[in-house]
């Protein structure tokens, strides 16, 4: 089937199989090899990506279902000049990520819930970010790198802002 559909602003046509996932379009398709594949069941959250604004997990979607539609993969968020994204910026200062393969969807999701839920404590942030399996962190960073992310972009003080990169925690001598 012939579809078309714009992904990080850019439109995209290709020629898919019916039965061919989003998450096999954008990365053999588009080239697009940031969104991740890891437990291809909808679980993990690896291969978050953003259509028509909502996270979906991209090994659930047939290609043909976004037709038409909008994709906002992990490639998109850093800016033209090569800058990256707030939330990126935030996940590296706060240790948000060690092996990076879950940090495409962990980002991906920390864009959709500051975009829809500015206002959103630790707790909302830890609740929404857990639907995304991360083996390495904790989570702790990520809660911290969200909070930041969320407090640059919005304006809004906050402890995310405050928050201390591991490497410069010190500790009180004995």
């Amino acid at each position: 089937m012939k579809i078309s559909f714009s992904v990080n602003g850019e439109r995209a046509e290709l020629d898919v199989e019916p039965r061919r996932t989003l998450a096999d379009a954008l990365r053999e398709d588009c080239g697009l090899t940031g969104t991740h594949l890891g437990c291809e069941h909808g679980v993990c959250g690896a291969c978050t990506v953003l259509v028509d604004g909502e996270p979906v997990r991209a090994c659930l979607v047939f290609a043909v279902q976004v037709d038409g539609g909008s994709v906002s993969t992990v490639e998109g968020l850093q800016g033209p000049d090569g800058r990256l994204h707030p939330v990126q910026e935030a996940f590296v200062a706060c240790h948000g990520l060690q092996c990076g393969f879950c940090t495409p969807g962990m980002l991906m999701s920390a864009c959709h819930l500051i975009d829809t839920s500015p206002d959103a404590d630790r707790e909302a942030i830890r609740a929404e970010m857990s639907g995304n399996i991360c083996r390495c962190t904790g989570y702790q960073g990520i809660v911290d790198a969200v909070e930041r992310a969320r407090d640059e972009m919005t304006g809004s003080p906050g402890r995310g802002r405050d928050a201390v990169p591991p490497w410069e925690v010190t500790y009180p001598e004995e």
